[in-house]
C-alpha cells in the first residue's frame, strides 16, 4: 500500500514568516500618488464647472475656486482612504504614519505653530517675488485683479443653499484636507522615496503640491503665483519633515490655515448678491 503525504494544514516557517513581514512599497506608488491626487483635483474642479453651468450659474475659473473647498469632499476622503491602504499592506496604520501620540499633543501644537510662522515667510515672498516677476512695478496694485474675482463670475445661490454649503465646507474642510494631503505628498510620497532617493523624495512631492493648487486660483495669473507659491510651501514642509521626521506638527499646522481659509464660507452668503 502506498501511503501519501497531505500538506494540507501546514506551513513552512519561511512561508509563515512572509506573511507575517509587511510588504514594503516599490517605486510607483510613492513617485506617482501625488500627481494621482492632483488628477483627482482637477477632475473634481472640471465636474464644479459642470455642474455649475447645469444649474445655469457662472462656470469659469472664479466660480469654481469658490467651490473648491466643497468639491475637495470626495477626494479628500478618496485620498484618505487609499493611503489607509497602502500603509496597511505594509502592516502599518495612518496613526503610525502620522506619529500620533496622545502624550505629544501640547508639543505638536506648539511645533505647529512654529511651523506654521516659518513657512509663511518664505510663502509670502514666492507671492510677492512671483506678482513682480507678472506684473512689474505695478505688483502690488495689481493684487487685487489677480487674486479677488470679479463678483458677477461667482455663482448666486440662495442664502440657505449657500449657508449649507458653507457650514459643510467649515465641518469638513480642514479636518479632512490637512491630514489628506501632508498623509500623500509628505508622510507617504517623500516618507517611502526619502532612503533611496532623498532628492526625488523632497521635490516631486512638492512639484505636485504646488501643481495642485492651481485650481484653487480665482484667474489665470493667480495660478502661476499659486503654482510658485505653494511649491515654496511644499518644499519647505518637506525639509521640515526630513529634519524632524515627524509629520503630526506639520498636520496641526496645516489644519489651522485650512481653518483660516475655510471660515469665510459662512460669511459669503451674506456678502454676497443673491
Amino acid at each position: 500500500m502506498q501511503h501519501t503525504t497531505s500538506n494540507t494544514g501546514t506551513q513552512s516557517p519561511v512561508s509563515e514568516r512572509a506573511d507575517r513581514e509587511p510588504r514594503m512599497p516599490g517605486l510607483a506608488w510613492p513617485a506617482l500618488l501625488p500627481f494621482a491626487r492632483v488628477g483627482l483635483v482637477a477632475l473634481s474642479w472640471l465636474a464644479t464647472m459642470g455642474v455649475l453651468a447645469l444649474l445655469g450659474q457662472p462656470s469659469g475659473i472664479p466660480a469654481a475656486a469658490a467651490y473648491s473647498p466643497l468639491a475637495l469632499l470626495p477626494v479628500n476622503i478618496l485620498s484618505l482612504l487609499l493611503v489607509r491602504r497602502l500603509v496597511s499592506r505594509e502592516g502599518s496604520t495612518l496613526r503610525e504614519l502620522a506619529g500620533f501620540d496622545r502624550s505629544r499633543l501640547g508639543r505638536d501644537l506648539l511645533w505647529g505653530l512654529l511651523w506654521l510662522m516659518v513657512l509663511y515667510v518664505p510663502f509670502a515672498l514666492a507671492i510677492i517675488g512671483t506678482m513682480f516677476a507678472l506684473e512689474g512695478g505695478d505688483a502690488f496694485t495689481s493684487f487685487g485683479t489677480v487674486f479677488a474675482p470679479d463678483p458677477a463670475e461667482l455663482p448666486a445661490l440662495a442664502p440657505a443653499a449657500a449657508m449649507v454649503s458653507g457650514i459643510v465646507v467649515v465641518l469638513t474642510f480642514a479636518p479632512l484636507n490637512a491630514p489628506a494631503e501632508e498623509f500623500v505628498f509628505r508622510g507617504y510620497s517623500q516618507g517611502r522615496l526619502q532612503a533611496r532617493f532623498p532628492v526625488l523624495a523632497v521635490l516631486l512631492p512638492s512639484v505636485a503640491f504646488g501643481l495642485q493648487h492651481i485650481f484653487f486660483a480665482s484667474t489665470p495669473a493667480a495660478m502661476v503665483v499659486f503654482a510658485v507659491a505653494f511649491f515654496v510651501w511644499g518644499l519647505g514642509s518637506a525639509l521640515i519633515f526630513r529634519w524632524q521626521r515627524r509629520l503630526m506638527p506639520l498636520i496641526v499646522a496645516h489644519v489651522l490655515v485650512n481653518l483660516v481659509t475655510s471660515a469665510p464660507a459662512l460669511i459669503l452668503p451674506f456678502v454676497l448678491p443673491a
